[in-house]
């Protein structure tokens, strides 16, 4: 099976989350919004640099976080890759219905709380992002699922 990558619009993502543009010339946005569903939870702030990849991709997992929103800000102009997933009637995500976006560095998300995507890809190049969500290291921060068809994405 097979994923077209399709670019990334706030109103394609929008049943996932929230894009966000970078601000031009002096004016500001808010990233997010976060949410938190686990009362005294702070937020953590984390720098990430993803190991280049390049399409076609095969996809090995995704992963969700059930209580924190998650928002991935690049920190340099990269074109990246998400991949996202509604929840399967019998648990996991349902990668028959998944679908897959290409952002530039132009270009911030915060997933939704609880919704499944794939680990953050940088496309043909190293890049640097900003990861801001709700942590306690607990077994609640993140949940994991293999994918257990053989899933690629293409450009």
């Amino acid at each position: 099976m097979s994923l077209n990558a399709k670019p990334l619009t706030p109103t394609a993502f929008a049943p996932f989350g929230q894009v966000t543009i970078l601000p031009r010339h002096g004016a500001r946005d808010e990233v997010g919004p976060m949410l938190n569903l686990r009362p005294g939870v702070a937020p953590r702030l984390r720098w990430t640099t993803p190991p280049p990849a390049a399409l076609p991709l095969r996809l090995e997992r995704m992963e969700r976080h059930c209580f924190s929103s998650q928002s991935f800000i690049p920190l340099a102009s990269v074109r990246w890759l998400i991949v996202v997933a509604p929840h399967a009637s019998g648990g996991g995500p349902d990668m028959a219905r998944a679908e897959a976006f290409l952002a530039d560095g132009e270009q911030a998300i915060t997933y939704a709380p609880d919704v499944w995507h794939h680990p953050l890809t940088a496309l043909s190049e190293e890049a640097r992002f900003a990861v801001l969500t709700f942590l306690d290291g607990s077994a609640g921060d993140e949940e994991f699922a293999a994918i257990g068809e053989d899933l690629t994405v293409l450009m």
